[in-house]
């Protein structure tokens, strides 16, 4: 045997000796925990079957997605869903009291209303906040109730995204007003300085939805 051949034969040798080295496996990522508690406070389930929207829940694309502010604004603005997500976040406890009697408490997370209508300039005269939804539904909330709660545009609830019954992609979080204040599926912002009549409110509902709940 010649000693080159002889070499080869050796280094195949020693491979088949040498422990084959393992590819690391690669697990998915666990989805994310509902959260049910929060600072010593008992949050109601993010999943549920009872619905009281005026067309079902809706599935809105989030590519195609685009939140449009206009009305009373300098500047108006077409956002992507990422747009508004990279706004400062808050978080949040809070209380959505219904005009049916029923309340559920949970833990928002979402934009300041504030913040967006900053983005977009809006005019010192605007004091009216016009909110439009995917499927139809409107109302609207005054801009002093805004400033002074601290209104928010919500997109998670108990750490879990909004999904097609809960409103994706955002729910308006109004604390202290009645569950028709809290719109769901919102594409549309408007900034107004007239009195504006919502879906519920064409209805007899009245336009302070202010409540103690």
């Amino acid at each position: 045997m010649s000693t080159s051949l002889a070499a080869v034969c050796l280094a195949l040798a020693w491979a088949l000796l040498l422990p084959t080295p393992r590819t690391p496996s690669v697990q998915a990522a666990e989805p994310p925990r509902e959260i049910r508690e929060h600072q010593g406070r008992k949050l109601a389930a993010f999943a549920r079957d009872y619905d009281n929207s005026i067309k079902g829940p809706q599935k809105v694309d989030p590519q195609a997605f685009r939140l449009k502010i206009h009305g009373l604004v300098d500047q108006p603005q077409s956002l992507t869903y990422d747009q508004v997500l990279a706004l400062p976040p808050v978080r949040r406890v809070a209380t959505l009291p219904c005009v049916e009697g029923w309340s559920e408490v949970l833990l928002y997370d979402g934009a300041r209303i504030m913040d967006l209508l900053a983005r977009a300039g809006l005019k010192p005269r605007a004091n009216n906040i016009i909110f439009r939804s995917a499927d139809g539904y409107s109302t609207s909330l005054r801009l002093d109730y805004i400033q002074k709660s601290d209104a928010l545009l919500g997109y998670r609830i108990n750490g879990l995204v909004l999904d097609a019954k809960r409103g994706f992609p955002f729910q308006v979080v109004a604390e202290h007003q009645l569950g028709y204040k809290w719109a769901k599926w919102v594409v549309e912002i408007e900034a107004s300085d007239q009195p504006f009549r919502g879906y519920w409110e064409q209805r007899g509902y009245p336009e302070d939805a202010h409540t103690d709940r």
